[in-house]
């Protein structure tokens, strides 16, 4: 006898303009309450979501949307451009008016976003250009400015496409169980090669907040920063050293995790993200204080 066990996630697509372009974005969606917005890292897709697309807790609370950025994943290339004659570059302002064009299409009024590494740079991003579009931002694996990682060899004809996951192997905690670290690493082996360098342009040369960070509103959005303790990409230090020049934010420790704390150990990550989405959740209420759990 077969036992057949279907997930809460639903996938659908969405048409987006931007800029004149239309774009047919992938994205997956569960549960009802606050939209959850939710970015993945460079070079990857939506699949790191997964844990929280079926935490029952979260989706108890919040609408849980992840998707594929145009591109990546099943978001194939736009059809009225010709991708291939050109240089794949994402840049801020796309990656910001993306994010906002999402939100909108999907009705997703006060929402909260949250995203890793070139995700966790962009929650700043969002907060100092958008005040207010979200009521709070999360981001994880985050810092000020990101420099150095825009490389040529993350797409170079004599470098296998295996380097590109075993760097992110590296970057994994050494505490997180193995099952999560070579997952994460499987669905980065499977990502187009000049797709990851070209997002490195945004994450390491254009996201550059050391001037302006001072400038964020969190009055008009909630800012959270959240480093894993083994992420030597941007650890702890770039966390403490980005959420020091944004008054008001809240800078909270994740133990035991590293640069992709949702996807490789998703048991220590939700004793992080849990109550920071709580908080996030009542604080239309006497705010609570987040719980010592990291």
């Amino acid at each position: 006898m077969t036992t057949t066990k279907f997930d809460k996630a639903v996938g659908r697509y969405v048409h987006l303009m931007i800029d004149d372009i239309e774009y047919r974005v992938y994205y997956e969606e569960s549960g009802s309450g606050i939209p959850l917005l939710l970015q993945h890292t460079a070079g990857c897709d939506a699949r790191q979501y997964r844990h929280l697309l079926e935490d029952e807790e979260i989706t108890a609370n919040f609408r849980v949307i992840a998707w594929d950025l145009p591109y990546h994943g099943r978001s194939l290339p736009p059809l009225s451009v010709r991708w291939w004659e050109q240089e794949y570059t994402l840049t801020q302002d796309f990656f910001m008016k993306f994010v906002v064009a999402l939100a909108d299409a999907l009705d997703c009024p006060d929402a909260v976003y949250m995203g890793s590494s070139m995700g966790g740079n962009l929650a700043p991003d969002l907060a100092l250009h958008y005040p207010g579009m979200f009521r709070a931002v999360i981001g994880l694996e985050a810092a000020l400015h990101s420099p150095g990682f825009y490389l040529d060899y993350w797409f170079h004809p004599e470098i296998s496409n295996d380097s590109k996951p075993a760097a992110m192997y590296a970057l994994t905690s050494p505490t997180a169980p193995e099952v999560g670290r070579r997952e994460t690493t499987w669905v980065y082996s499977q990502g187009s090669p000049p797709v990851f360098k070209g997002d490195l342009q945004y994450y390491s040369v254009e996201h550059d907040l050391r001037d302006t960070a001072k400038d964020i509103d969190t009055s008009k959005t909630a800012v959270y920063i959240l480093n894993g303790e083994y992420d030597f990409a941007t650890g702890p230090e770039e966390a403490e050293e980005l959420g020091a020049q944004i008054k008001g934010a809240k800078v909270v420790p994740m133990s035991g995790l590293g640069h992709f704390p949702m996807s490789e150990d998703a048991e220590q990550f939700f004793r992080c993200i849990k109550p920071v989405l709580w908080e996030i959740r009542d604080a239309a209420v006497p705010s609570k204080a987040l719980s010592a759990t990291q």
